[in-house]
């Protein structure tokens, strides 16, 4: 899950603000800064509890040698923060169409989502989102011996995508004549392309880069979007929104979030 091929990626954007729900006062003044010690309105006091949809590799995975059971570059982005906010940390995997919904935010299942989610318009009507933290693209990845070349040969094939992203409203725009099949995760999605039942899944250029270091895969096409991730919250926790981005901010600043990124997306051999 952690790439030294990755192509070069566009700099994230390095302002950010979060929010979070629940119901739970946190009494925490860790952090800095007059937002680190409101009232950050916690699920669990004393705990920063973070949703994500997991495996999404090398944003998300699973890891029973961490800490928090989890590994990848969103879980220590958030692992920063809490330690930050001086806040334990939880991360509970969740279904991506709960995140971007907000259902998982909104019920009070967890402060924050962390899950490689892309900004978009429809997503902020039941959600609030930090600015952008990641820039992505789309690809598309087929087994190595396909005759698949890029998006115009779709045409009549079958491409697997996750269900809710940005990578299927891209295939529905864009291969209209495929036969667009949607799975949960990229477990799922990359578990059909080996067994045949599918030609070809287009989505998130690390996570296929991911894949094709797993298997007889390639990406044979990339998609500038524009797209940005963002980490999600409930709307209206304005404190906890003002009290990470101190943190993401401090991250920046003292260039800890430079050394996560490297850590995942660096170039060099």
């Amino acid at each position: 899950m952690k790439n030294s091929i990755l192509p070069v990626i566009g700099a994230a954007t390095l302002a950010f603000t979060l929010a979070a729900c629940g119901s739970d006062d946190s009494g925490s003044d860790a952090g800095g800064g007059e937002a680190a010690g409101a009232d950050l309105d916690l699920v669990t006091e004393g705990t920063l509890t973070v949703c994500s949809d997991v495996p999404y590799p090398p944003f998300e995975d699973f890891d029973e040698s961490s800490d928090s059971g989890f590994t990848g570059f969103d879980v220590d982005i958030v692992s920063a923060v809490a330690e930050g906010l001086d806040l334990e940390l939880e991360i509970k995997d969740s279904s991506f169409d709960a995140l971007q919904s907000g259902l998982a935010l909104n019920s009070g299942d967890c402060d924050l989502a962390a899950s490689a989610m892309t900004i978009t318009e429809e997503r902020q009507e039941n959600l609030a989102f930090s600015d952008g933290y990641y820039d992505s693209q789309q690809s598309l990845l087929v087994p190595a011996d396909s005759d698949i070349a890029g998006i115009d040969d779709l045409a009549g094939r079958t491409v697997g995508v996750q269900q809710g992203t940005t990578g299927e409203a891209y295939t529905q725009e864009n291969a209209p004549d495929a036969t667009i099949t949607a799975f949960p995760s990229n477990a799922e999605l990359f578990q059909a392309i080996q067994a045949g039942q599918i030609d070809a899944i287009l989505q998130d250029l690390p996570v296929n880069i991911d894949n094709a270091e797993n298997g007889d895969f390639e990406v044979v096409e990339e998609y500038s979007t524009d797209e940005t991730y963002g980490l999600a919250m409930q709307q209206d926790n304005t404190a906890l929104v003002e009290a990470v981005n101190e943190q993401l901010t401090e991250l920046r600043d003292n260039g800890e979030y430079d050394e996560i990124y490297d850590s995942y997306f660096s170039t060099e051999d």
